[in-house]
């Protein structure tokens, strides 16, 4: 079986860690030839493909980004893009595409779907937004990273006496927190 990848949308941890998994397990355990397609949708539309081998994976997981690329590309706003996109599945013989990304990613790939071609859809947002699952990839990485870097930061609060506030914005959703401030009882001369 050839399989097509691509990763759609904005960057997110955990993208070469998910390319990685698919390479690994489809040549490794099932014999499956993988095809990688060049930032998102972008990438079928304009012919941009490359074999992801065994070799092509190794040493991936502590790098971050994605060994595709990624745009925020939507063949259904282009004209004559599905039919682009469908051309070029069909010279690289591709029985199944993994499609990478969030809403607008997945949405073409639902699109694709109705289109006829075999489609799985990987949920990937920082933001936690999509329907039909609980948690996407890449959120629990953003939440704890933005939590390390307001735990780790300097606290100006306890001298200046002022309150600081952290927010965190997604893209339709945004997160407020008041951290550790300096203590109401101190004395100011």
């Amino acid at each position: 079986m050839r399989i097509g990848m691509l990763t759609g949308g904005g960057d997110c941890p955990g993208l070469n860690a998910v390319i990685r998994a698919v390479v690994r397990k489809g040549i490794g355990q099932y014999g499956h030839t993988i095809v990688g397609y060049r930032h998102g949708w972008r990438g079928p539309m304009q012919g941009e493909s490359m074999d992801l081998s065994l070799g092509a994976v190794r040493g991936l997981l502590p790098r971050g980004g994605t060994i595709l690329g990624t745009s925020r590309t939507n063949p259904y706003k282009v004209d004559d893009g599905p039919r682009r996109v469908l051309a070029t599945l069909a010279r690289d013989r591709v029985d199944a595409l993994i499609a990478i990304g969030g809403e607008d990613t997945l949405g073409v790939a639902l699109k694709l779907d109705g289109d006829g071609v075999k489609v799985v859809g990987v949920p990937k947002t920082i933001d936690n937004d999509l329907s039909g699952t609980d948690f996407t990839f890449g959120f629990h990485t953003a939440v704890q990273t933005a939590t390390d870097a307001i735990e780790t930061d300097e606290d100006p609060t306890a001298v200046s006496l002022r309150t600081r506030f952290a927010t965190a914005n997604a893209r339709l959703k945004s997160w407020s927190s008041c951290p550790r401030t300096a203590p109401i009882a101190r004395a100011v001369a």
